[in-house]
């Protein structure tokens, strides 16, 4: 058993866990962390892809009850099944444009400088979205419209540039479109199950064969990791975000991205 290869998943999985949910963009973490430690390139982008399970349990796991109620209530209660239309709404255009533009994505804009690009961009539409006068008019996920969810849908399509960040967009869409905050959150919450789940099983099942008998414990090391550490940073940014804005996490993003290119000016991924 490869020991180092071990750790290497291990701190792989920590920072999986800690910024998929989080809106700073888990690719762009997963990048720097890969190059420092030397996580090896044969299996980065099929392990990366793995461990995005653990992340997707986590949300299962942290919202069981409630998806199960809704999924119980759905069958005589209009806004019970309102909400699980809207998920399904929200669904669709991330998953068409992702579909059609898989292998141009991953060709073209899967590196440093566009991810770099993605995170401070990101950054600078969301202290615009918080600087910007609005009012919440939605404040449960069950009274959402229909508009509101494609426009969180559409808001997610931003996502598939690498290092814009799934949760930033899902979370700008969700505030430009009248949700507030503990709101648009949740609803992001529940829209990642499909999203992740479709994107992560379309990907693995055409890298499957890339991964080695003797690197499952390594995967699987990851995997758990991720899951456990998610479940953390689910609870801690549902609080967060109901107190707080999303100011400190846009700086973060620019500091971010301004450091990846000075790490890709510097040679540091070549």
């Amino acid at each position: 058993m490869d020991l180092s290869l071990l750790f290497k998943a291990l701190v792989m999985g920590i920072v999986e866990g800690l910024t998929e949910f989080l809106p700073i963009s888990s690719t762009g973490h997963l990048i720097v962390a890969g190059a420092l430690i030397g996580f090896p390139e044969a299996i980065a982008a099929t392990f990366e892809i793995f461990i995005q399970l653990g992340a997707i349990l986590a949300v299962v796991v942290y919202f069981v009850r409630d998806l199960l109620d809704l999924l119980r209530r759905a069958t005589r209660d209009p806004r019970a099944r309102r909400a699980l239309v809207n998920v399904a709404i929200a669904f669709i255009p991330a998953a068409v444009v992702g579909a059609l533009f898989h292998r141009s994505i991953k060709d073209y804009l899967f590196n440093p400088l566009t991810v770099a690009s993605a995170l401070m961009v990101g950054g600078v539409i969301m202290l615009i979205v918080e600087w910007r006068p609005r009012r919440a008019t939605t404040h449960e996920i069950e009274d959402a419209h229909w508009r509101q969810a494609l426009a969180v849908g559409l808001a997610q399509v931003a996502s598939l540039w690498p290092g814009f960040s799934r949760s930033a967009s899902t979370l700008i869409g969700g505030l430009l479109a009248g949700m507030d905050r503990p709101t648009a959150l949740r609803f992001s919450f529940y829209l990642s199950i499909p999203t992740m789940l479709a994107a992560t099983v379309f990907d693995f099942a055409r890298n499957l064969d890339a991964i080695q008998p003797t690197e499952l414990p390594a995967f699987a090391v990851g995997l758990v990791t991720a899951f456990l550490v998610a479940l953390v940073v689910i609870r801690f940014l549902l609080s967060y975000v109901a107190r707080h804005d999303l100011k400190p996490f846009a700086g973060y993003r620019i500091a971010v991205g301004v450091m990846l290119l000075a790490l890709a000016a510097a040679g540091f991924f070549e």
